[in-house]
């Protein structure tokens, strides 16, 4: 007993220490030089989150509302951003700051039946948006080589399954903030195709409100795809996995975490955020200007969304647009089992971490195998990739205000939150988007 009163005493001066040693002014106190070390180690976390929120998912509901609604919807950019960098950042300093993912902070809080439901929506609605993903992915590679798609869907699945059961978190992590930069595409296919950008201007900064059921879906839809419920489990997991990396392994020793901290990851996830939001505009700004300008509204597949860019736009944007859902693809589905596999474990009380063997978290892993070939069971059975990546869009639109709630109340509590809670903002701006994802899912049923 007097062994584990003193490991918690020393662990509790060590988390003091570290607290104490960086003011919360830390940018006016840290010389340049170092300040700029520190940020370009602590990137990481938040740039992979917000890239990977431009999965195919994103890809096709933000392509379905430029091809239905042209550039009406450019104005959702602007408020999706502050909302997700604001949700994010609040993951972040929960999975920072108690040093265990949402998963295990909940269980501390709510029922465990409730916990359960929301993990098995989660499981569920990441599941129908794997296979979604790898069917769009191996669209867009049969367009490019002229090779049956269903060999792709397997091939894609065994290597992504094969790289995230025999790398460590810190390889994976190196290789997904490299797959950030085939983001590129979109924005540059938008400025091959050209605009009219005196009307981007202005439905950037007019908001035009939805106006039947469809159009009010699709909003749901792109709040869904945007703050999505599964980044914020990947988040606050990715805190966790960053802290062990350094060697912080036990729980007493990634709790409490300095001002420094924080503030570096508040900047990572932030220009995340901000790179996701760019990405998503250009996506609808390129649909809406090229297939919504000739009455192409209805898309079925993303190889239909990037073939009938060619004729318009040129085979060269169309060949950006194409490559892009690949890559982005290898982005998202690690992060989309994962963080179900994540949520799973804490929940039930699963060794866990991507820096684990797969004899040392056989559960954890079995999870994310699982997922994954149920996704491409589902891609067999011929299922529409769009439609079903646009209604998990929506699913998640609908599921997400009820997490949202429940990390407001983590984010809150003084205890769980070690003396760090949330900022009052930052819970100010979450709540915002809370009740805002709650009126839109309303009128979705009501319009």
């Amino acid at each position: 007993m007097n062994g584990d009163r003193w490991l918690s005493q020393a662990c509790y001066d060590l988390r003091l220490n570290r607290r104490e040693r960086t003011p919360n002014s830390f940018l006016s106190t840290l010389a340049p030089s170092r300040w700029i070390r520190s940020l370009l180690r602590s990137i990481g976390p938040g740039i992979i989150t917000g890239a990977a929120d431009d999965d195919p998912s994103g890809i096709a509901t933000y392509s379905i509302a430029g091809a239905q609604l042209g550039t009406k919807l450019l104005w959702t950019a602007l408020l999706t951003w502050p909302m997700m960098a604001a949700v994010q950042m609040m993951c972040a300093r929960i999975g920072k700051v108690t040093g265990q993912g949402l998963a295990g902070n909940f269980r501390q809080r709510f029922p465990r039946w409730l916990l359960l439901a929301f993990v098995i929506a989660l499981l569920v609605a990441n599941t129908i948006n794997i296979a979604a993903d790898l069917a769009g992915m191996a669209d867009a590679a049969s367009m490019l080589s002229g090779a049956n798609s269903h060999w792709f869907v397997i091939a894609f699945a065994l290597f992504i399954s094969w790289a995230t059961v025999r790398l460590q978190y810190q390889q994976i992590a190196n290789v997904l903030k490299w797959l950030v930069l085939v983001l590129f595409a979109y924005p540059i296919t938008a400025f091959v195709v050209g605009a009219d950008w005196g009307q981007v201007l202005r439905d950037t900064l007019v908001p035009s409100m939805p106006h039947s059921r469809n159009e009010w879906a699709t909003l749901v839809a792109i709040l869904g795809t945007t703050i999505s419920p599964y980044l914020f489990f990947w988040q606050s997991s990715e805190e966790v996995e960053e802290e062990k990396s350094a060697g912080q392994r036990s729980l007493a020793l990634r709790r409490g975490a300095t001002s420094e901290e924080l503030g570096l990851r508040n900047i990572d996830v932030g220009v995340g955020a901000f790179f996701s939001n760019m990405v998503m505009f250009f996506i609808i700004l390129t649909t809406a200007i090229t297939l919504n300008r000739h009455k192409i509204t209805n898309i079925e597949t993303s190889r239909q969304a990037a073939e009938a860019l060619r004729p318009l736009a040129g085979k060269f944007a169309a060949t950006l647009f194409t490559l892009g859902i690949v890559g982005v693809g290898f982005l998202a589905i690690p992060t989309l089992a994962g963080s179900a596999a994540y949520a799973f474990a804490e929940t039930l009380g699963w060794r866990q971490g991507l820096n684990k063997k797969l004899r040392q978290a056989r559960w954890f892993y079995g999870l994310i195998l699982v997922s994954t070939a149920a996704g491409v069971a589902l891609d067999f059975i011929g299922i529409n990739p769009v439609k079903a990546l646009y209604w998990t869009a929506v699913i998640n639109g609908l599921l997400a205000p009820f997490l949202l709630v429940a990390i407001l109340i983590v984010a809150a509590d003084k205890k769980l939150m070690q003396g760090q809670p949330s900022s009052r903002l930052g819970w100010i701006v979450v709540a915002i988007t809370t009740i805002a994802m709650f009126a839109a899912g309303v009128a979705m049923f009501v319009v």
